[in-house]
C-alpha cells in the first residue's frame, strides 16, 4: 500500500519540482526505508528494490521530460530482464537515494543502471533492460530517440553489461 503513496507522491509533488536532466545524465530520488518496506532481519526487503526502480525509472523519463509525450502516445515500458548485486543492507528509517541513469542501447533494447547510495555508500547495484511497447507492438529503439529528440551516438555497453547482454540471449536460445 505505502508504495501507492509514493507513487502519488511522485506524481502530483516530486515531478513538479523536478530539474530537468539530458537524455545521459544521472537521475536521483531519495527514499526513506519504511518499516513496512523491512522484513523480518530488519533491513529492506530484496522484493522492495525492482518496487522502488520502477518509481526511480518513472521520475528519470519526468526528469527527462519525456514521460508526459510518452504517455500521450501511449508508450508503456517493459522491464525485460534485471539483475542486483546487493553489498550493504539498507536499515528501517534509512534515506538513500536511487541513482538512475541509461548505460545504452541496442536496436531493441535500453540498459539502465540502478544504484542504492547513501551517507553510508553504496548499497546495491542493479542493471535492468527494457523496452517500450503500445498496443502490443514494440517501439523501436530509433523511433524512440526520434521522440527523445536525442541526436548523439549511443554510449557503448561496458563489458560486464555485454555479458549480461550474452548471457540473456544464451538464455533465451535454450529455453526455446
Amino acid at each position: 500500500m505505502n508504495l501507492y503513496f509514493r507513487l502519488f507522491w511522485l506524481l502530483f509533488w516530486r515531478m513538479r519540482r523536478a530539474r530537468t536532466i539530458d537524455f545521459l545524465d544521472v537521475s536521483r530520488l531519495e527514499f526513506r526505508a519504511w518499516p513496512t518496506d523491512c522484513d523480518i532481519n530488519l533491513h529492506l526487503t530484496n522484493a522492495r528494490y525492482p518496487a522502488l526502480m520502477d518509481l526511480a525509472r518513472t521520475y528519470m523519463l519526468s526528469e527527462m521530460g519525456l514521460l508526459k509525450p510518452f504517455l500521450q502516445r501511449k508508450w508503456l515500458p517493459v522491464v525485460n530482464a534485471s539483475e542486483f548485486t546487493f553489498i550493504r543492507d539498507i536499515k528501517p528509517l534509512h534515506k538513500f537515494n536511487i541513482d538512475t541513469r541509461l548505460l545504452g542501447w541496442d536496436d531493441k533494447y535500453f540498459y539502465i543502471e540502478q544504484r542504492f547510495v547513501s551517507q553510508r555508500g553504496l548499497h546495491a547495484i542493479a542493471n535492468v533492460r527494457g523496452l517500450f511497447v503500445c498496443k502490443g507492438r514494440k517501439i523501436t529503439t530509433a523511433e524512440l530517440l526520434q521522440a527523445a529528440a536525442f541526436q548523439g551516438e549511443a554510449p557503448a555497453l561496458a563489458a560486464d553489461v555485454l555479458a549480461w547482454k550474452q548471457l540473456l540471449q544464451a538464455k533465451k536460445q535454450q529455453n526455446q
